[in-house]
């Protein structure tokens, strides 16, 4: 099969087209073979050595998915031979991720994806949809008729943050950084969203609020927003980082006022309840009407290009690598 390897930690051109052995699924496991990919921030990071849990190389990026199952191991009953699925981060095996036309992965970590989603779509949700799932509903539990804000609403979390709260009835808020996106997050469910960059929008939210401010907020940028958020958080409000980009001087006294809770999270952490409860979410998600935009998709031998595009953060919705032919027009059916 074909995928992408890398040899060493370094800039993007490390990311080489190669042909390996095609996996073999084991007892608990199955085979996708994969029609898109993911790219997601963090893949750049260990790309780039420059993240903790570094693999040990060569390794094949790549935590996301869509295709078709093709086989599936000893005990493995959840999923069958044809079915249309997704595969979700924390399921490859092996040192050997989604940058390939096929992987092996636990059959926990795929979900069924609906006829009337393409593939390319169903590639932006595995990472992206557990650290929305498990932002909102592990660590914020958040309930339905509270008032949830979502920074950087338009990016691959955000956009499916701001329809899983929308879906269970939450009031939902969001930030982008121009108008485009802004009308994306507001086509998504959202009542309004802010201009992060705006000097007044932190009183915008309060207004918008009544003054009362929001239950919760999901930060994809808490080294920039973490001090505003706590002005714009009701009183036992949670905060979320979801994604931090720095560090910044912090008075754990700006708590104490309205009961505050900050929470970090990891989807790598989430135990394995946790884990198929956001699961079956996204799978209800998708077949209720929730879908990912796709910014820009790349041939799977273009990986390099992927990540500079991901690095730029100048695109609103997720950057996808395609597998096969018949997946690079987005249709359901490929």
């Amino acid at each position: 099969m074909k995928a992408v390897v890398v040899e060493h930690f370094g800039g993007p051109e490390v990311l080489q087209a190669r042909s390996v052995p095609m996996p073999v699924p084991g007892a608990g496991e199955v085979r996708v073979r994969l029609m898109a990919t993911g790219v997601n921030p963090v893949e750049t990071y260990i790309r780039a050595g420059a993240y903790g849990a570094a693999p040990s190389l060569p390794y094949v990026p790549g935590n996301d998915g869509a295709g078709i199952v093709d086989a599936v191991g000893a005990g493995v009953e959840n999923v069958q031979v044809g079915e249309r699925v997704f595969v979700a981060a924390t399921g490859a095996k092996r040192n050997t991720g989604t940058y390939a036309t096929s992987v092996v992965c636990d059959a926990a970590a795929v979900g069924r994806l609906p006829h009337d989603v393409s593939f390319q779509q169903g590639a932006g949700i595995g990472t992206p949809g557990l650290a929305a799932g498990d932002a909102l509903f592990v660590r914020a539990r958040v309930q339905p008729g509270e008032t949830v804000l979502v920074h950087g609403a338009s990016g691959g979390v955000g956009m499916l943050a701001v329809q899983l709260a929308h879906r269970i009835g939450c009031v939902v808020y969001g930030t982008a950084g121009d108008e485009r996106g802004r009308t994306l997050v507001e086509r998504l469910g959202a009542v309004r969203a802010f201009d992060h960059h705006a000097e007044g929008y932190l009183d915008e939210i309060l207004e918008a609020t009544d003054g009362r401010g929001v239950d919760a907020v999901l930060d994809m940028a808490a080294h920039a927003n973490l001090m505003k958020d706590v002005r714009i958080t009701h009183t036992r409000g949670r905060i979320v980082v979801v994604g931090s980009r720095g560090s910044l001087d912090f008075d754990p006294r700006t708590l104490m006022s309205n009961d505050l809770d900050v929470r970090g999270m990891n989807v790598n952490n989430l135990r394995p309840d946790e884990f198929n409860l956001v699961m079956h979410a996204l799978e209800a998600a998708l077949a209720g009407g929730m879908r990912v935009v796709v910014a820009q998709a790349f041939p799977l031998a273009n990986a390099a290009e992927a990540h500079r595009a991901v690095e730029a953060r100048g695109k609103d919705g997720k950057i996808i690598l395609v597998a096969e032919v018949g997946a690079r027009d987005g249709r359901a059916d490929a």
